[in-house]
């Protein structure tokens, strides 16, 4: 085990390693930069390749060829780099090309505020793409979590074939904090399914042929050559559309497909922190550095008398709506505190449709933090607007 004093954007860096990443490409923006610092530095290092790109775009494009080569790859950017992106982003999850994308956001649209801090691409994850491509992404709340959440996209990415987000923000990623890094051989790691067995029994079919399936995924340059595509939208059972053509209902399997092999592995893939949630009849949800201040706010409202409890959410995409009504069974008022218009807010409201339970927000975007007092202040509020 080693102590060491990083950044939050060093600990994805080292996560990644850890999780045996051995490309990097990208492109220097505020407050994402000292990932590509750093990466530029770490992957010589450990016998990988950074590769400075022009554009966020062409580093995208170049995580898909590497990830095509059969190397774990991962770029990182913010918030007008990840709108540029969501083409290829698009392009990787139709292709299943397993790649991981660190959005240390900041604030604002547009430009924005480069040197502060959001929570503002929520809703992007899932329908930033065009074509219904499913997101997957988690949320670290510390700079400690950077490091193994890290480890976990990489191994979600592999695992499911697709493209993994991880939601940092600028307060975590221009935060330092001590970590302690283990010994990487110790990692626990997953590779991606790659076909084996005589090469004739492979060549030309993708294996898909239920919903749930994640096919092989030969490397390029392989034997396995009819294994190889970046097409992404693949015949039921063998084949792409450039080989055989391509009919309304491979279409239709294929889309279906590419949400039903995640959503078959939710409770897999779902990680999240429950504290007093089971008599709480106020429950704070939140996710990222946000949650901070709502795991210290249940606490303070616990001591002032209010039964308050916290379900923090760390796999954000696909949303756990199950996850939420279960933690919120009790609970009469629900307070999401996050630093924007109420993205997250509007996704527990949507899961407790059908409950009485009253959903509110904190909200700031100002790139200020959340802070206990106000989320107990507003428990408060309705509290008292209940009675």
């Amino acid at each position: 085990m080693t102590r060491r004093l990083l950044f939050g954007n060093e600990a994805f860096c080292e996560g990644a390693i850890a999780a045996g990443v051995r490309f990097y490409a990208g492109y220097p923006i505020t407050p994402a930069t000292e990932i590509a610092e750093t990466m530029s530095r770490r992957m010589p290092e450990v016998g990988g390749t950074y590769v400075q790109m022009e554009d966020e775009l062409g580093a995208a494009a170049a995580l898909m060829g590497a990830s095509a080569a059969g190397v774990k790859s991962v770029t990182a950017s913010s918030g007008p780099g990840m709108a540029l992106i969501q083409n290829e982003i698009g392009q990787a999850i139709a292709a299943e090309c397993p790649m991981v994308i660190i959005n240390v956001q900041r604030a604002g649209p547009g430009i924005g505020n480069a040197t502060r801090s959001g929570q503002m691409e929520f809703m992007q994850v899932r329908y930033g793409t065009n074509g219904e491509a499913p997101g997957v992404a988690i949320a670290p709340s510390t700079v400690e979590e950077a490091f193994w959440l890290t480890i976990q996209a990489v191994n979600f990415s592999e695992m499911l074939r697709t493209v993994v987000v991880v939601l940092g923000d600028g307060l975590l990623g221009l935060q330092r904090a001590v970590v302690d890094l283990p010994d990487y051989s110790t990692i626990k790691t997953i590779e991606r399914p790659r076909p084996s067995g005589p090469v004739q029994e492979w060549r030309g079919s993708y294996a898909a042929n239920e919903l749930d399936d994640i096919p092989p995924m030969a490397d390029f340059g392989s034997p396995y050559k009819g294994l190889v595509s970046t097409v992404g939208l693949f015949k039921r059972g063998g084949g792409d559309s450039t080989v055989e053509g391509l009919d309304q209902s491979d279409q239709d399997f294929t889309v279906r497909r590419l949400h039903q092999k995640i959503l078959s592995r939710q409770k897999e893939i779902t990680l999240f922190e429950q504290k007093m949630t089971e008599d709480a009849e106020v429950v704070y949800v939140a996710w990222g550095t946000q949650a901070l201040s709502a795991l210290e706010a249940a606490d303070q409202a616990r001591a002032q008398g209010i039964k308050a409890g916290v379900l923090r959410l760390i796999t954000v995409w696909p949303f756990p709506s199950d996850l939420v009504r279960q933690a919120c069974a009790n609970a009469r008022l629900v307070v999401v505190p996050e630093m924007n218009m109420g993205q997250c807010q509007l996704m527990v409201t949507h899961a407790l449709a059908n409950t009485a339970t009253r959903v509110v927000g904190v909200n700031h975007v100002d790139s200020n933090f959340i802070t206990p007092a106000e989320i107990i202040a507003k428990t408060r509020e309705h509290l008292e607007q209940s009675k």
